[in-house]
């Protein structure tokens, strides 16, 4: 199988610029993990963890949105954020629950209501998430 090059940039630096086996991506729809020859595709991300298999070792990074763009050259990603996971850390979502459960309070109609409490729910799934990748325990 063949491996891809992947490339992770932030507005602050190029984080990655190697060849890997495999690169789990957090898709706008779900995870997605990107092998050599992979068919072309573009698409925004959510908030979550990279996870890069290189020379048999994974190395993992927190990137906070951003795109991600597959072509037969490799695997781009454009993040708005993202951070080697020695460098993460997992309270700093703690801001982004407190702004979601605010705007659910804030809410008034089912549509607001709706949208609010899906981005409450992601962000306390990524928070459970960051737990389990920083290898801390979940209480």
């Amino acid at each position: 199988m063949a491996d891809v090059k992947v490339e992770i940039v932030s507005p602050e630096r190029l984080l990655v610029s190697e060849t890997a086996q495999s690169v789990t991506v957090p898709g706008a729809e779900g995870y997605f993990t990107v092998l050599g020859e992979h068919a072309p595709l573009m698409t925004t991300l959510k908030p979550g963890f990279i996870t890069a298999v290189v020379g048999g070792a994974s190395q993992v990074y927190f990137v906070r949105g951003g795109f991600a763009d597959v072509a037969p050259e490799g695997l781009t990603i454009l993040a708005e954020q993202a951070l080697p996971i020695a460098e993460f850390d997992p309270n700093s979502i703690d801001a982004d629950i407190s702004a979601a459960e605010n705007d659910l309070a804030a809410a008034s109609t089912i549509e607001e209501k709706s949208a609010a409490t899906e981005k409450l729910d992601a962000w306390k799934n990524l928070k459970l998430e960051a737990a389990q990748v920083a290898g801390t325990a979940v209480h």
